[in-house]
């Protein structure tokens, strides 16, 4: 019987390639394309630069046309034959990656697998504008979430409307082509109307665009811009707080590798306190 070209069990890594620009690629990302057989990635999402750190005999595959029918031969080969296969996913393939189907068929077939995290384009939008998401006592938590109908119904509960409840920072995902109706659910959800928005399309790519403005101009700036894929909306006020002071690095707060300095550590607690 013929030995497993690959020399071993067959593997397929779950490779995030990060919002757009190659050398936001993680070293581990970049080092699990080179070590690959077969390099599954999509043209429509993922920049071709990445592929630059496939070897050179590699098979190159682009899934951008392909159904999930389509790609699972790929990973029947590298169970039969030993080989390693690199699926690359643009940002973070936790996020809207269709990761979980995927692995479950892999072990399934008994393949090794592997998840490499990517940048995840909201923070690569958040790091554009150069703004922390979550500043204290104005935001701290970050909502990612999607506009409800499209392809993919949204469960009970998990209206954008709802989650604007809360008031602090939202990161919408596929949204852009329903923008007014996007406007009109982060309104309802009591966000007012001057609310901060940052509107970023194909972040850190060439033609990237980033763009700000009021939440009650949302749908006409992207309606301006034509954005309508490819677009990421960050809203809330966090866009356009001035920095509070962190606790953290607070001269009267301590931690195991720093003590409190003790006349600083009193005012902190007056100004809890207070």
């Amino acid at each position: 019987m013929a030995e497993p070209r690959g020399g071993g069990k067959g593997r397929v890594v779950f490779v995030g390639a990060g919002p757009g620009a190659a050398d936001l690629l993680t070293f581990r990302a970049a080092r699990s394309i080179a070590a690959a057989d077969v390099v599954i990635w999509a043209a429509s999402l993922v920049h071709p630069d990445v592929l630059e750190h496939a070897k050179p005999d590699a098979e190159i595959v682009d899934s951008a046309r392909l159904p999930m029918e389509g790609v699972l031969p790929y990973y029947e080969r590298a169970a039969a034959e030993g080989l390693t296969v690199a699926r690359i996913h643009s940002g973070d393939p936790a996020l809207w990656g269709a990761l979980q189907e995927q692995l479950d068929r892999c072990k399934a077939m008994g393949l090794d697998t592997e998840v490499v995290p990517g940048v995840s384009s909201f923070s690569a939008a958040a790091a554009a504008v150069e703004r922390e998401l979550t500043i204290p006592e104005v935001a701290q938590s970050v909502v990612l979430t999607r506009l409800g109908g499209g392809k993919t119904p949204m469960p009970p509960g998990e209206e954008v409307g709802e989650f604007a409840r809360h008031g602090t920072t939202m990161a919408l995902f596929l949204s852009a082509a329903r923008s007014a109706r996007l406007q009109d659910e982060l309104l309802d959800g009591g966000y007012p109307e001057d609310t901060p928005c940052v509107i970023a399309y194909r972040v850190s790519w060439p033609d990237e665009l980033v763009v700000r403005c009021a939440l009650g101009e949302l749908a006409a700036t992207m309606k301006a811009h034509r954005l309508w894929k490819h677009t990421l909306v960050l809203v809330g006020p966090a866009l356009a707080a001035g920095g509070t002071r962190s606790h953290l690095y607070h001269p009267g707060h301590f931690h195991e590798h720093r003590r409190a300095e003790p006349a600083a550590r009193r005012r902190l607690r007056e100004a809890r306190s207070s």
